[in-house]
């Protein structure tokens, strides 16, 4: 498990001039409504808790006016917080002296917004540097790291081009690139890909799970769109009324909305998309056998009910391969090589697989130890709930 770079702890935000009675009203149960009707304080994030791992794409969602833009603003401090702490590598940013804090910005968080705020009078590859430049790195060293993340984001073509010149989805693309430039340990993401049409949305989205693949940046990604947050996102904190009311990952929170506000967001969505072979699993469907004890009797003995099929394991739970009936429907020794599916493998492969396969197929995890099996059966019953429940 990776460790926390970023620890929010009972974070909250009130604007107004008398936070603290709205924060005893929010403590002895009252909502976000009931404080502006009573005291015209406007409760922006309420009691959030949360970590962010090294590493990792961290969506935060939301309807509109949920908290998730205050949120990241109390984040990197550009909002101060009315209470609670935010700790990046350990350290309380709330406390930062305000000198360090445009330094802390700098180096250490990058933010990316909705609105790509280039410099119309700058080429790509300077706006690229724009960081850099202020931060006082020399024209050669940040014009040569600006091209380097340019090449990254597929744009170092169109590097003395000016931003007039390019197409809304590039754009982005330098704002990105702008973002990746000074090297920050963590990325703010707001809304940044809202403004594209869907298939340059789609496009910027696969752009940054490759630069993630290569680089493994630690992300804070908000976002109000279901499909985009369960495409990118490792884990997700789903936001209503300045409060956090579920983390989770995509599986975590399909499988197991916590109310009906963040099941009211699945409405419509083919959510079985999101699933993984390690969701459908079953892990006592299919009978094991260890290979040391592969022989006749314990063959026989294995396939004595209902079952056809037997996986044979290895000391250490990996997959050697099957046995089966043979066509007499008596037990055989014969061991059977079986292809293994990785716990991670998106559905629609999953399906491809099993439909092909007579067997159950194993899964297994990233170290190839045995984890359960799919079949036919389950595959069909996972599609039916999913795909009839949201009418697709």
């Amino acid at each position: 498990m990776n460790s926390p770079k970023v620890v929010v702890e009972g974070l909250c935000k009130v604007f107004g001039s008398n936070p603290k009675q709205a924060l005893a009203m929010l403590a002895g149960g009252a909502t976000k409504e009931e404080v502006f009707a009573r005291t015209g304080q406007i409760v922006g994030v309420h009691n959030a808790s949360f970590e962010v791992r090294e590493g990792e794409i961290f969506v935060l969602m939301g309807l509109s006016g949920s908290g998730k833009s205050t949120l990241i603003r109390l984040i990197n401090r550009l909002v101060e917080p009315s209470a609670g702490k935010v700790l990046i590598d350990g350290r309380d940013v709330a406390s930062v002296p305000r000198a360090d804090l445009t330094a802390l910005r700098r180096k250490d968080m990058s933010m990316v917004f909705q609105s790509f705020a280039l410099m119309p009078q700058r080429n790509v590859l300077t706006n690229a540097a724009f960081g850099l430049e202020v931060a006082g790195v020399g024209r050669k060293e940040r014009e040569a790291r600006a091209l380097t993340v340019l090449e990254q984001v597929g744009l170092a073509p169109f590097a003395h081009k000016l931003p007039a010149e390019l197409s809304g989805g590039m754009q982005q693309r330098v704002g990105l690139a702008r973002a990746l430039a000074v090297n920050p340990s963590l990325m703010i993401m707001d809304e940044a890909f809202s403004a594209l049409d869907p298939l340059k949305r789609k496009e910027m989205q696969n752009v940054l799970l490759e630069l993630q693949r290569e680089q493994q940046r630690t992300i804070l990604f908000v976002s109000h769109d279901l499909e985009e947050a369960m495409r990118i996102g490792t884990r997700i904190a789903i936001m209503e009324g300045g409060r956090v009311v579920q983390i989770g990952t995509p599986q975590e929170i399909i499988k197991n909305p916590a109310d009906d506000y963040v099941r009211a967001f699945f409405e419509g969505i083919d959510t079985s998309r999101y699933l993984t072979a390690g969701d459908l699993m079953q892990t006592d469907d299919v009978p094991l056998l260890h290979a040391p004890q592969l022989n006749a009797s314990s063959v026989a003995a294995t396939l004595n009910g209902s079952a056809d099929y037997a996986f044979v394991l290895d000391s250490e739970r990996r997959i050697r391969g099957f046995v089966c009936r043979d066509a007499t429907g008596g037990a055989s020794t014969q061991l059977n090589q079986i292809e293994c599916i990785h716990r991670g493998t998106p559905l629609n492969d999953v399906v491809d697989r099993v439909v092909a396969s007579h067997a159950p197929l194993p899964v297994v995890d990233a170290d190839g130890f045995y984890c359960g099996s799919v079949n036919k059966t389950n595959v069909l019953n996972v599609l039916t709930r999913h795909r009839g429940s949201h009418h697709v």
